[in-house]
């Protein structure tokens, strides 16, 4: 028998067990459950091709359209959720689990046939199986319900090259719960933030941090989650609203790294992005950088003077990131200023002090 769930319930199982989304492959390329697998009932030209039929014939012919191409596919589906069962992947990352209870979950957009179909499928042949009540679309109503839950944010803030990454990164690995959102948005947050591996798209992006704010409140403990300080927009992607007012809410703990400290810092990895890579950048905030800033800052590219191209373009990002810290309200209350020799990891413990004595004011 084939069991309905509701969104709880099937997250909650989806942590043990594999998700199976039978939605087209444009639908699954476009924005997934994290962690799902494709079993696509119909391919983008047959969903299409039984759609239209609904449309301009009948309900019932365009079943029978489907049937025709489900049919022939049955065999081969069951044994590709075999072979997913048998090298199941936890969501969260771990070693391979296989999944010795054959429990599947099933979802389509809105938990209608196309689902319905697959599930009694696995069903006949065995597998125990959960339909997710109201598909997709209710999981993308669980996304954005969560962004409007409020949660205890502490946010890491600081001029480029301060180092919050590095810090962030330290604090996870001493049990912090941390949000990395750069990592989640495959950007770096400047004109120059760009990774090797394409950003996700924005649904996808929501997706991706809507799994990690409900991971880390499973944890029943009432330790806050810290992130960095970010503008709404991160490369291509945007920040949800209801989240990013809370970040912006929050108290900022500020590293106050001197400048060419920060300069050194941000040296040895931007400087591996190439020449021509940077004069692209440099290119796109010209507007903003002004003509005399981006003439001298290409000039010394040009001359292979990296450290004076980037001292011209760290003066530009400290003005934008002052004006975007102090467009908070009440923002000189929400920031606590600390007074960093050096940038990165090396300020944790500056960063615990400062959260003690903010929590006893």
């Amino acid at each position: 028998m084939v069991r309905k769930s509701e969104i709880g319930e099937f997250l909650g199982l989806a942590v043990s067990h594999p998700v199976l989304d039978v939605r087209s492959p444009s639908e699954y390329a476009h924005a997934h459950i994290p962690g799902a697998y494709s079993l696509p009932l119909f391919s983008d030209e047959e969903r299409k091709v039984v759609g239209t039929t609904y449309k301009q014939e009948s309900r019932e012919l365009a079943i029978k359209v489907g049937l025709d191409f489900f049919g022939v596919k049955m065999r081969g589906m069951v044994e590709a959720v075999e072979a997913i069962c048998s090298s199941h992947v936890q969501p969260n990352g771990g070693d391979t689990v296989p999944n010795k209870t054959r429990i599947v979950l099933v979802h389509c957009w809105r938990g209608g046939m196309r689902s319905a179909a697959i599930a009694w499928l696995l069903d006949l042949y065995g597998f125990t199986v959960y339909q997710l009540s109201g598909g997709y679309k209710a999981y993308r109503n669980h996304v954005l319900d969560t962004f409007e839950r409020p949660v205890d944010l502490r946010v890491i803030g600081g001029y480029t090259g301060s180092g919050k990454t590095e810090l962030l990164l330290a604090m996870r690995a001493k049990g912090h719960k941390v949000i990395d959102l750069e990592a989640l948005a495959m950007h770096r947050g400047s004109a120059f933030g760009e990774m090797q591996e394409a950003q996700p798209g924005q649904e996808y992006f929501e997706n991706l941090l809507a799994r990690q704010l409900n991971e880390l409140s499973a944890d029943n403990n009432s330790d806050p989650v810290w992130l960095e300080d970010e503008s709404q927009r991160i490369g291509l992607v945007n920040l949800p609203a209801a989240f990013w007012k809370q970040m912006r809410q929050s108290v900022v703990f500020f590293l106050e790294v001197p400048f060419e400290s920060r300069l050194d810092h941000i040296l040895p990895e931007y400087s591996q992005n190439g020449i021509a890579s940077l004069r692209g950048s440099i290119t796109r905030i010209q507007k903003r950088l002004g003509g005399l800033d981006t003439r001298d800052a290409l000039q010394f590219l040009d001359e292979g003077n990296t450290r004076e191209c980037f001292r011209i373009l760290l003066r530009y990002y400290d003005r934008f990131y002052e004006k975007s810290l102090k467009n908070r309200k009440n923002w000189d209350t929400l920031v606590s200023r600390i007074p960093c020799g050096v940038s990165g990891s090396a300020n944790y413990t500056s960063i615990l002090t400062n959260l003690w004595k903010t929590s006893k004011t």
